[in-house]
C-alpha cells in the first residue's frame, strides 16, 4: 500500500451540532472524507486570549486518507466558524483491509 491510501483520522471540535453536520457532510459529499463521527455533550476546559473557558463542544473523527489530509485541512478550515480550530491529523498503525478498502473507494474522486 502506498503512503497516501494510510487511512488517517482528524480530530477537531465544534460549538454547535448544526455547524459538526455541515461540516462533516460537505467533506463526505465532496469525497474528502470516508465517513465523519460527531460527539456531542462534550465539556472542553481551555485558555484562549488569556482567559480560562469551559465549553460544551462537540467532537469530530474525520476518517480519510493520507493523500487527503492537507485537502481535509483546508476545507476544515475554510468552513469552520471558530477562527482557530483545533485540527489533528493521527496516523493509524493498522486497519482491517476491508475497511481501508472502503475508505479509499469512498474517498476516491468521482470525476
Amino acid at each position: 500500500m502506498q503512503a497516501s491510501e494510510q487511512p488517517v483520522l482528524i480530530y477537531t471540535t465544534f460549538g454547535s451540532l448544526d455547524d459538526a453536520k455541515r461540516v462533516g457532510g460537505a467533506l463526505v459529499e465532496k469525497r474528502l472524507a470516508a465517513c465523519v463521527n460527531i460527539f456531542p455533550g462534550m465539556i472542553s476546559i481551555f485558555e484562549w486570549q488569556g482567559e480560562l473557558d469551559e465549553d460544551a463542544e462537540i467532537a469530530m473523527i474525520i476518517k480519510t486518507r493520507r493523500g487527503l489530509a492537507e485537502a481535509v485541512l483546508a476545507e476544515t478550515t475554510e468552513l469552520h466558524p471558530y477562527e482557530v480550530p483545533a485540527l489533528l491529523v493521527l496516523p493509524t498503525e493498522a486497519a482491517g483491509d476491508g475497511y481501508r478498502d472502503w475508505i479509499l473507494e469512498q474517498t476516491k474522486s468521482v470525476s
